[in-house]
């Protein structure tokens, strides 16, 4: 049941004074479709689907999977701190025609390993489509321990995992333990190459958003045991990777895209516009990586 293997967009939702902005969205798909994306991860993190309507998100999938028509697997999240709020989503948005679902630990709530495990099986178990568990403890305070990942693995539906915890001696200990039962997918971009040796089968990309054919391209180096070009790759990107994170995400991703001229607009409060200073040192490492003004040609 993979859904994909090398580089997925997590992608920004571009908005404008009246709501989603659809002109700039079909913009951003075209750069997605046309530069080496493996497959479209919408309404994630990245995608601020927490300060949308319903009719918004609906739209968006719709719009994602009629522009796409089946060129990219459209992997949707369907999160929720409520278990039966997660079940809604992710029947919503199959009955939508997504591909697959992100399903993010249930935040704020807290709870215990073995309440991950019954959240997952109430997702998994109500769909017929492809899951995908979502790790970022740093966001939620709940973090999946890798045997609470090897359990995941004998659920229903259950393809994946995406692990951003940022702790190197966990991801190795998730890979271990979820090797042959299930995909693993880095959500740090910084750790593409590390989690490759490790066995990921791919990234899901917060800068795929700026440079799709760039993670493209050093997941592909991955793939094919080219290490030593991959690793010089990772090394020249670093400066970039660390700027599109030195305020939350998708702050900065969104001014990345304004940079390379196509403008996705402002992140939604309580998310306000990259601090000055920031933008300068984003503006600067996308000039150094050769991608400033003209990231769809250079891409």
């Amino acid at each position: 049941m993979s859904l994909f293997t090398g580089s997925a967009v997590a992608l920004v939702t571009p908005f404008n004074d009246g709501g989603v902005d659809f002109d700039a969205l079909d913009k951003l798909l075209d750069y997605q479709l046309t530069n080496g994306t493996s497959a479209l991860c919408v309404l994630g993190t990245t995608g601020e689907p927490a300060t949308m309507t319903q009719s918004e998100r609906d739209a968006v999938i719709k719009f994602v999977v009629s522009r796409v028509k089946g060129k990219l697997p459209v992997i949707v999240g369907a999160g929720s701190n409520c278990t039966a709020t997660a079940v809604e989503n992710a029947l919503n948005a199959q009955a939508l025609g997504a591909d697959g679902l992100l399903v993010v630990t249930p935040y704020y709530n807290k709870c215990t390993q073995n309440g991950l495990v019954e959240h997952y099986r109430a997702v998994c178990g109500s769909v017929g489509i492809p899951v995908i568990a979502y790790n970022v403890p740093t966001r939620t305070k709940v973090n999946i321990n890798p045997e609470t990942a090897a359990r995941l693995c004998e659920l229903k539906n259950m393809s994946g995992i995406k692990e951003a915890s940022g702790d190197i001696d966990q991801i190795q200990a998730l890979a271990a333990a979820v090797e042959g039962g299930m995909d693993f997918y880095i959500g740090d971009d910084s750790l593409t190459v590390v989690s490759y040796c490790l066995g990921a089968k791919g990234v899901i990309s917060v800068a795929a958003n700026a440079i799709p054919r760039v993670m493209s391209d050093l997941t592909k180096l991955c793939a094919q045991g080219r290490f030593d070009e991959a690793r010089k790759m990772q090394f020249k990107l670093m400066p970039l990777m660390s700027a599109l994170f030195c305020e939350v995400n998708p702050i900065p991703a969104k001014k990345a895209m304004e940079f390379i001229g196509i403008p996705c607009g402002k992140p939604r409060l309580p998310l306000t516009e990259m601090e000055p200073q920031n933008a300068e040192i984003l503006k600067k490492a996308l000039k150094d990586t050769g991608l400033l003004k003209q990231g769809a040609k250079l891409c």
